[in-house]
């Protein structure tokens, strides 16, 4: 479980590509010490397992591995070596809870439609997969590359939020660019809410 405050942003050193799993090498400035093998790391909110750590130029170098089912679901299929991604521990006991529940389990992909300047911050506007965008909601949360975010405003598949330079700065959304893929997960409340009207 996590909370989608991306605590590193790591670079994808290396990507081996196999018929039934593809692992990738990411550095980091985690402590190697502190990375168990079978731990779980959320990389841009996909929450991969743990295969192998060394320590690297900066702290560690972790390997994950993906199968089929998760480079189709999500856009690890289409990165390369040098990608910047979101990086997240998983939650310990006693953990603050600062942005919200985060099960790092991608629902799919949504694309950045637009960036346009917001006083300081900057306005993104995403278009979501219909399936998805019915469980998007204004002032609800949503996941987006593994960072937690408030939603401003909703339009039939299409929903804004706002970034603050803080969060620009400290994760990889300072290089997005309009037309750019994006790991998306939907609000568990939001999921189970709907489930249970459904079968009301």
């Amino acid at each position: 479980m996590f909370t989608g405050l991306v605590s590193d942003v790591g670079d994808v050193r290396a990507i081996v590509r196999e018929a039934q799993l593809t692992r990738f090498t990411i550095a980091s400035a985690y402590d190697p010490a502190t990375i168990a093998l079978g731990a779980s790391i959320a990389c841009d909110g996909c929450c991969l397992t743990v295969v192998a750590v060394t320590a690297g130029a900066r702290g560690a170098d972790f390997s994950v591995e993906a199968s089929p089912e998760t480079l189709a679901r999500t856009t690890l299929g289409s990165w390369q070596t040098g990608r910047r991604v979101n990086l997240e521990r998983a939650l310990k006991l006693g953990d603050e809870l600062g942005g919200h529940m985060v099960s790092g389990h991608v629902d799919g992909v949504a694309t950045i439609v637009s960036i346009s300047a917001d006083g300081g911050s900057s306005r993104f506007v995403f278009e979501a997969p219909a399936a998805l965008a019915r469980f998007i909601a204004e002032k609800g949360s949503v996941t987006l590359n593994g960072t937690s975010l408030t939603v401003n405003a909703v339009t039939v598949n299409r929903f804004g939020v706002t970034l603050i330079p803080h969060t620009l700065a400290v994760t990889s959304w300072g290089g997005a660019r309009a037309g750019d893929a994006v790991n998306i997960e939907i609000d568990l409340l939001a999921r189970y809410a709907a489930r249970l009207s459904e079968c009301s």
